[in-house]
């Protein structure tokens, strides 16, 4: 147990992995807004969210279909 704790030790006093920038302008990240750099950024990135920028793209859905009374939906099971 006890080299275990000095080797803790020893990666706790080593350099950190170069630190990613911010995803949205590439500055460099501040620890208060992480991942971003600024409180701006953060919203930014918010925004996008909201709009729907963000996609995981699938299959087109009939809104038709998906309306119809036989229909089971994800949330009942």
């Amino acid at each position: 147990m006890e080299e275990s704790r000095s080797d803790m030790a020893d990666n706790e006093n080593t350099a950190p992995p170069a630190a990613r920038p911010c995803p949205i302008c590439g500055k460099p990240r501040v620890a208060q807004y992480k991942p971003f750099c600024s409180p701006r950024c953060a919203d930014i990135d918010l925004g996008r969210w909201l709009k729907g920028s963000y996609v995981i793209p699938g299959a087109p859905v009939d809104e038709a279909e998906a309306d119809k009374p036989g229909r089971q939906s994800d949330d009942e099971d």
